[in-house]
C-alpha cells in the first residue's frame, strides 16, 4: 500500500512539473469587453472562467482579494471603486482563521472609467489573484489586460466588445453556456450541468442527521402511533398505504419549503452574515446551551400550545390534506428534538447557493420521513421495533453532552473573528475534556438526571460507546500542552493561541546554544512573516544564500502562501515530525517565500522580470516571480533544496503528506550537498 502511495505521489510530482514546465499554464480565462455608459464614459468588463474543479478569490478575500491594476494616464480617470458579480460564494475557513470569498466557476468585475481625452487610447493593465484547486493547490496568476478606446463620437452602439458573449464548454455535459453582457449589468448563467461533491456530502450529511433525528425522545414513540392512526382509520389497506405515502411525502414539502424560504429570502449574504459575524454565532451558542439543558431534564422546550392543537384539530379531517396536518403536527411536536439538528443543517449549508439549504433540508425530511412510511406499508415490522422508555432518555442526554460540544464551535468562530480572546486553544480543549469526560461516566451509569431510569448494569452498546468517548478525551488532554491534535483541526481554535506550548519551550531551550549557527543576521520581513513551529529562518533570497555560503549549508526554500491551504496541512501534518524538525533546524538554512505578500518594496529592491518583461513591486510578486522564472512552476506548496551557489541540489517536492518521503527528500539533498562540498 505504501509502495502504491510513493508510485502515486511520484506520478503527481511529474504531472505538476511536466504542467507548468515552459509555459506556465492559467486556470482561469479572461474575457474583456466595454459597456458604453454615456458619452464620457464607459464600463470596463472583466470577465473569468476557472477550469473544471478551480475556484478563485475575489475582491473581498480576507486572504488574497483579487486586484486589478491600471497604468498610470492622463487620458482617463476611474470612476468608483470596482464592482463584482455575481455575489461570490462566502465561508469562513476555519484553518486559516480568515473570510474567504471566491467563484466556483465564472464571476465579472466593472470598472466605470471617464474620457479626459477625445484621441483614441488604450488602458492597460493587470490582474492578480489566486487560484486553487478542489485538494488545496494554489497557485498565483498575474494575466495582462488591455481595453482599445476610440473618441466618444465613434461609440454608435450600447455596448463595444472584444468577446461580449463568452462561450464557456462544460467538458462533462459537452454542452455550452453563454455570458451575456449588456448595457447596465452583466448577467452570469453558471449553470452548468453536472454532479457537485459539495451538494452530495451536504445531502449525505444531512439525510444521517434526519436518520439520528428519529431516535430522539420527541419523534421516535411517534412512528408506532402515527402508523396505527392510518391503519385504524382507514377503510382498506389500499388506502392506508396512500395516506401513508402522502403523509411522508408532506414531511418531506414542509422541511424542505423551510430550506427553500431561508434561501429564497435570506440569501447568500445572510448567509455569510450567519457563517462570521458575531451577533448569530453568539445567538447560535446560546440556542444550543439552551436545549442542551432541555435535553438535560432542566425543562422541556413546547411551541405554543394553540398551534399545535389547531394542526392536530385539522388532521382529524382526513384524506389527504388529514394526513398532510398529520404531518404538520408530527413536525411541531417533534421540534424541541429536531430543531437543533435542522438548526446545524442550515448553518452548516449557509455558503451562498441557493440549492444548498434545500439540500440539506431535502436529504434530512427523506430520512426522518422513511420510517413512517416504511411501518404504514409493512404494519408488520411495528411488532420487532424496541419498546421506547429509559433507552430514550439516554439518548437525549447523550444529545445534550454533544449539543454543549458543538456550540463551543459558534463561539470559537466569534472569538477568532474579532481577536477577543476568551476561548483560546487551551481553554476550548478543557472544556472539550470536562464535557465528554462527563459524557465516559453517564454511559455507565455513574452519572444520572431526574427523568433516567434506574440502571442495574449496562449493556454491550453502551460500555463500547464509554470505552470510545474515554478514549477520545484522553487523546484530547496532550492538546493542552501542545499536541496539534490534527483529527481536530477543523474543530480547534489555532495553535498559536496556545498560552503554554511544551514543544516551543523545548525547542527554544534547545536551540538557543545553536541560535548564532542558524541565522547569520537578523532575517529581514520578521515583523510580519514567521516560520512555523518555531523554526528560524529567512524571507528573502539574497539574504539566505549569502547566509547559506558564509556556514556551508544547503538551503531549504519553501514557496508558499499566506492563503494556501495545502501549505498549513503541510506544515501540520509533516513539519511537526521531530525528525524533520531538527533535519531543517540544524542541517538547512529555511527560507520561506511568501507569493501572495502584498507589502511593497522599497523602489531600489524592485526587479524587471526576464519572464514577463513587468516590474514587480511587492515581495509577493518578487517571490512568485523568482519560482516560476528559476523553476517553471507557480503552485504552492513547492519545496527546493539548493547549495551555496543557488543550484538544485535534488528535484524538488510538492504537496505530499508522506513523511518517511519528506524525510528522504532532505537526506538525499544533504547527500548531494555533501558530495559537492567534499568535491
Amino acid at each position: 500500500m505504501k509502495f502504491i502511495f510513493s508510485i502515486c505521489s511520484l506520478l503527481l510530482t511529474l504531472y505538476i512539473n511536466n504542467t507548468y514546465s515552459q509555459n506556465i499554464k492559467k486556470h482561469v480565462s479572461w474575457k474583456y469587453s466595454i459597456t458604453k455608459i454615456s458619452d464620457s464614459e464607459v464600463d470596463l468588463v472583466f470577465t473569468g472562467t476557472s477550469e473544471k474543479d478551480w475556484h478563485y478569490y475575489t475582491l473581498k478575500d480576507d486572504l488574497n482579494p483579487l486586484t486589478i491594476t491600471f497604468e498610470k494616464s492622463n487620458e482617463f480617470k476611474k470612476v468608483g471603486n470596482i464592482s463584482e458579480f455575481p455575489k461570490p460564494i462566502k465561508e469562513y475557513d476555519s484553518l486559516m482563521s480568515a473570510n474567504r470569498s471566491f467563484f466556483e466557476h465564472a464571476g465579472t468585475f466593472k470598472q466605470r472609467v471617464k474620457y479626459l481625452s477625445n484621441k483614441p487610447f488604450v488602458i492597460k493593465g493587470n490582474i492578480e489573484y489566486q487560484a486553487c484547486l478542489l485538494d488545496g493547490m494554489c497557485v498565483m496568476e498575474n494575466p495582462d489586460f488591455s481595453f482599445k478606446i476610440e473618441p466618444p463620437s465613434t461609440l454608435k452602439t450600447d455596448i463595444i466588445t472584444n468577446d461580449t458573449t463568452v462561450q464557456i464548454t462544460n467538458t462533462d455535459s459537452n454542452k455550452t453556456d453563454a455570458i451575456a453582457l449588456n448595457s447596465n449589468n452583466a448577467k452570469v448563467d453558471t449553470t452548468v450541468p453536472g454532479t457537485n461533491d459539495s451538494l452530495w456530502m451536504l445531502f449525505i450529511f444531512s439525510f444521517l442527521a434526519g436518520l439520528a433525528a428519529i431516535f430522539t425522545p420527541c419523534v421516535f414513540p411517534m412512528i408506532p402511533m402515527t402508523v396505527s392512526f392510518f391503519m385504524n382509520n382507514s377503510e382498506n389497506k389500499r388506502k392506508a398505504k396512500f395516506q401513508a405515502l402522502v403523509y411522508g411525502i408532506s414531511i418531506i414539502l414542509i422541511y424542505t419549503v423551510i430550506g427553500t424560504i431561508v434561501a429564497v429570502t435570506l440569501g447568500a449574504n445572510f448567509a455569510n452574515f450567519l457563517s462570521t459575524h458575531w451577533l448569530p454565532n453568539i445567538f447560535f451558542f446560546l440556542i444550543f446551551i439552551v436545549f442542551a439543558a432541555s435535553f438535560f431534564g432542566m425543562f422541556e422546550i413546547n411551541l405554543p400550545s394553540w398551534l399545535v392543537n389547531k394542526a392536530d384539530a385539522k388532521s382529524d379531517k382526513g384524506g389527504i390534506l388529514g394526513s398532510f396536518f398529520m404531518a404538520f403536527t408530527l413536525v411541531l411536536v417533534s421540534f424541541s428534538c429536531t430543531g437543533p439538528i435542522v438548526g446545524a443543517i442550515l448553518v452548516k449549508s449557509a455558503g451562498g447557493q441557493v440549492l444548498e439549504p434545500i439540500v440539506g433540508m431535502f436529504g434530512f425530511s427523506l430520512a426522518f420521513a422513511l420510517p413512517f412510511a416504511t411501518f404504514a406499508f409493512f404494519p408488520s415490522l411495528l411488532s420487532r421495533l424496541p419498546k421506547s422508555g429509559g433507552w430514550l432518555n439516554s439518548v437525549k442526554v447523550v444529545l445534550g453532552f454533544l449539543e454543549l460540544a458543538l456550540g463551543l464551535k459558534f463561539l470559537s468562530i466569534a472569538d477568532q473573528t474579532y481577536h477577543w480572546g476568551i476561548l483560546d486553544r487551551e481553554v476550548y480543549l478543557a472544556l472539550w475534556i470536562i464535557i465528554f469526560a462527563l459524557m465516559g461516566f453517564y454511559l455507565l451509569g455513574k452519572l444520572k438526571f431526574a427523568h433516567d431510569s434506574e440502571l442495574k448494569h449496562i449493556g454491550v452498546p453502551r460500555l463500547f460507546m464509554a470505552i470510545v468517548t474515554f478514549s477520545f478525551v484522553i487523546y484530547m488532554i496532550p492538546g493542552m500542552f501542545g499536541a496539534p491534535l490534527k483529527v481536530l483541526s477543523g474543530y480547534m481554535p489555532p495553535q498559536s493561541s496556545l498560552d503554554f506550548d511544551i514543544n516551543k519551550l523545548i525547542r527554544k531551550n534547545t536551540t538557543v546554544s545553536n541560535e548564532t549557527k542558524n541565522l547569520c543576521e537578523k532575517p529581514k520581513y520578521n515583523e510580519f512573516l514567521h516560520l512555523p513551529h518555531g523554526l528560524e529562518g529567512y524571507f528573502d533570497y539574497e539574504q539566505a544564500l549569502a547566509c547559506a555560503k558564509k556556514l556551508n549549508k544547503p538551503i531549504f526554500i519553501d514557496f508558499t502562501g499566506h492563503g494556501c491551504v495545502n501549505c498549513r496541512q503541510m506544515e501540520a501534518n509533516v513539519w511537526s515530525d521531530p525528525k524533520v524538525l531538527n533535519k531543517l533546524q540544524n542541517d538547512f538554512i529555511v527560507l520561506a517565500l511568501y507569493v501572495d505578500d502584498k507589502t511593497e518594496l522599497p523602489e531600489k529592491e524592485w526587479i524587471t522580470s526576464k519572464y514577463d518583461g513587468k516590474v514587480k513591486s511587492s515581495i509577493g510578486r518578487k517571490n512568485a516571480d523568482l519560482q516560476i522564472s528559476k523553476y517553471n512552476v507557480n503552485a504552492q506548496p513547492y519545496y527546493v533544496l539548493l547549495d551555496t551557489n543557488g543550484e538544485i541540489l535534488v528535484s524538488p517536492r510538492a504537496y505530499d503528506l508522506d513523511i518517511d518521503a519528506f524525510i528522504e527528500f532532505l537526506d538525499k539533498g544533504l547527500a548531494e550537498f555533501k558530495k559537492r562540498t567534499d568535491f
